[in-house]
């Protein structure tokens, strides 16, 4: 019975999500009380369903990030962009291979956050709208954020529980690892967005006039990246080190405001910047996560993939990567990860395999299944709460529209490529 509530409530909350896309936060905030309520998540299991590591990240992230848009150094970066390509097509593809590049070793939150402000800085110059630019910024950040350890969330989940170092998702036991994967699917999408944007045909004529005053928000981003790189290589270090690495570099930028401006005034323009909104969402969201697999709904799935793939490891592989592709679509892939990565183990066990085959596919397919929806990974949320807080209101067919075409090619090509290096 408790089981049926809990799928019953999950499934009306996404289409809440889905539906009253302005209202997000308070949506997966009253799923969350609802479950606590009805007893399905215990009061004593809140502090560790929720992810304060990726909080702290996304806290620290967007403080730093405000301060390095009040530079104005996206405006200049947008002005170089502009200046090496030929037309508003071509501008979109580019940021979406520099946000691919920079999620590859930043959290692909903390990209969507970097990058975000140069997509609005190129689409405020170029007039045209920024929903689609900012969305192929999301689905890019998410594709190469399972390139290497230090990408994304579901990375170090798959790492730890495989042992592998930062860079085995190059080379791994004499095979290339499961960045060569991810990179094949970010090549592919190239001329899926060539054919998304193909009407964005306008010249792209510009001369770099902005003026950096204030190199340091700058110098703070690639500290950030550079801290968050260095700390990946100690083992068993504490859970919140990168979200306290974010923190602590935001806590340095708004000192040295401060400093610079003498005016408590832009502690508190920097603060109000904050995305709140996103924060509470995502709080929701670990809290009704964590009630279903309680709840027993991720574990039963989880028996489906034995039940139905038999002995067959290419059954088994298959089903496994496009499940995970589905339900990712849906369900936040941190903890659902977690959850399967054991799963994929006894499978392996059965089968009398190494994990690394199902692993890997489970990787591609929960990492890029969130570019299905936009509430499927965080990323698209921050992006989402990027474009909302500019005022523009962002319909589910508008991400649909980039996101499945980008899904479907890249996560096939990924799926693919492992399987023919390590099957």
């Amino acid at each position: 019975m408790p089981m049926l509530v809990a799928i019953i409530l999950f499934v009306v909350m996404y289409v809440c999500l889905l539906i009253f896309s302005e209202h997000r936060f308070i949506t997966a905030l009253a799923a969350a009380v609802l479950f606590l309520v009805l007893g399905i998540l215990p009061l004593s299991a809140v502090p560790t369903a929720i992810n304060w590591n990726v909080l702290l990240m996304l806290l620290g992230t967007m403080i730093t990030v405000e301060l390095f848009v009040q530079s104005k150094m996206p405006a200049r970066m947008a002005e170089r962009l502009l200046q090496s390509v030929p037309n508003v097509q071509w501008a979109v593809v580019a940021l979406s291979l520099f946000s691919g590049i920079i999620s590859a070793f930043v959290d692909n939150v903390a990209t969507v956050l970097m990058v975000a402000p140069v997509g609005l800085a190129v689409s405020k110059r170029l007039k045209t709208n920024p929903i689609p630019v900012i969305i192929a910024i999301a689905v890019s950040s998410n594709l190469q954020g399972a390139a290497t350890l230090v990408g994304d969330t579901t990375s170090i989940l798959l790492a730890g529980y495989v042992n592998m170092s930062f860079n085995d998702f190059f080379w791994f036991q004499g095979r290339p690892g499961i960045a060569w994967a991810v990179e094949v699917g970010a090549l592919l999408t190239i001329p899926v967005l060539l054919w998304l944007f193909r009407h964005e045909k306008e010249r792209v004529e510009t001369t770099v006039i902005t003026q950096v005053d204030d190199h340091v928000p700058t110098w703070l981003m690639l500290g950030t990246v550079l801290t968050l790189i260095i700390a990946s290589q100690f083992k068993n270090r504490p859970e919140l080190t990168n979200g306290i690495i974010c923190c602590a570099y935001a806590l340095i930028g708004l000192v040295y405001e401060y400093i610079r401006q003498k005016d408590v005034a832009v502690l508190r323009s920097t603060l109000a910047a904050v995305d709140y909104k996103t924060l509470l969402l995502l709080t929701g969201l670990f809290m009704v996560i964590e009630g279903i697999r309680q709840a027993g709904v991720i574990d039963a799935i989880a028996q489906l993939f034995v039940r139905f793939g038999g002995g067959s490891i290419l059954l088994m592989y298959v089903l496994i990567v496009a499940v995970s592709v589905i339900l990712s679509a849906f369900i936040d892939n941190i903890p659902y990860v977690a959850t399967m990565l054991p799963v994929v183990g006894g499978i392996s066990s059965l089968l009398g395999v190494p994990p690394y085959l199902l692993a890997f596919g489970l990787l591609i397919g929960a990492t890029l299944g969130g570019n299905i929806t936009p509430v499927g990974a965080s990323a698209n949320i921050a992006g989402i709460g990027i474009l909302q807080k500019e005022g523009y209101k962002v319909s589910t067919r508008d991400f649909t529209r980039i996101g499945i075409p980008f899904t479907l090619i890249a996560a096939i090509s990924g799926a693919v490529v492992i399987w023919i290096f390590w099957a």
